[in-house]
């Protein structure tokens, strides 16, 4: 059954990993830099105000998780190494868990930036990205990413692409500070921000859990179907294997 609509859509807003971006270069190249290199820059950037942040989120989740049994890396305080360390150690185990945490995304895409500013990083997208880019803003539609990937870590990937930068075909980012991918709740939000009605927005995704949460608020959906994507449970939504021929 395909319950998707045929009105044209005003604003499209794509998933990143496996919908515009392969899964292999999130997984095999960016996981593996941030992680490399976590606890250099976390000794280096320590002082940073943001980065202070960041750490002070990461050491408030790990005391939630101790409270609910979780049982983390606990949080060291003998002295300000072994508190780094131990910080570094527990956003080490949240990447194994494969958490969407909100501090360990931001530290990500810090150092995901400093990647992209030496030139160890380019972003790897599906050919056919740019390209729709480039017709859905000839054909006056607002492009928009929400991606569990920090706002930062969407605009570096976005930048510094092998097509060159695209940025100037979006109009604006959603992370996790907005709320969960797979609640409805989070869809609306966005709709709201945009000043955007939910039947005029089509959200496009790779897992089909986050497009029943956009199809719960309103949005028209489809399940895009890469190569190396994972397989999804039976589902309603509109498949599509490129951005050649939609919306």
């Amino acid at each position: 059954m395909n319950t998707s609509s045929s009105a044209q859509p005003r604003v499209i807003l794509l998933d990143i990993e496996g919908t515009t971006t392969p899964i292999d270069f999130v997984y095999d190249v960016l996981f593996p830099y941030a992680r490399h290199r976590l606890r250099a820059f976390l000794s280096e950037r320590r002082a940073d105000e943001e980065v202070r942040a960041d750490i002070e989120q990461l050491i408030a989740e790990n005391a939630r998780d101790i409270e609910q049994g979780v049982a983390p890396p606990p949080i060291q305080t003998d002295s300000d190494e072994a508190r780094l360390d131990s910080v570094a150690a527990y956003a080490e185990w949240l990447m194994d868990q494969d958490r969407k945490a909100t501090p360990l995304k931001s530290l990500q895409g810090r150092i995901w930036e400093a990647g992209y500013l030496a030139g160890q990083l380019r972003a790897q997208l599906f050919k056919d990205v740019a390209p729709a880019f480039a017709r859905w803003r000839d054909e006056q539609r607002d492009i928009c990413i929400y991606s569990s990937g920090s706002v930062l870590a969407q605009k570096l990937l976005f930048s510094h692409t092998e097509a060159g930068d695209l940025t100037r075909f979006i109009r604006d980012y959603f992370d996790t500070h907005v709320g969960a991918k797979r609640d409805a709740a989070s869809y609306r939000r966005i709709a709201a921000s945009l000043d955007c009605p939910a039947a005029e927005m089509l959200f496009v995704s790779d897992v089909v859990a986050e497009l029943d949460a956009a199809r719960e608020a309103g949005y028209d959906t489809r399940l895009c179907v890469r190569p190396g994507n994972p397989p999804q449970p039976p589902s309603s939504h509109e498949v599509i294997r490129n951005f050649d021929s939609f919306p």
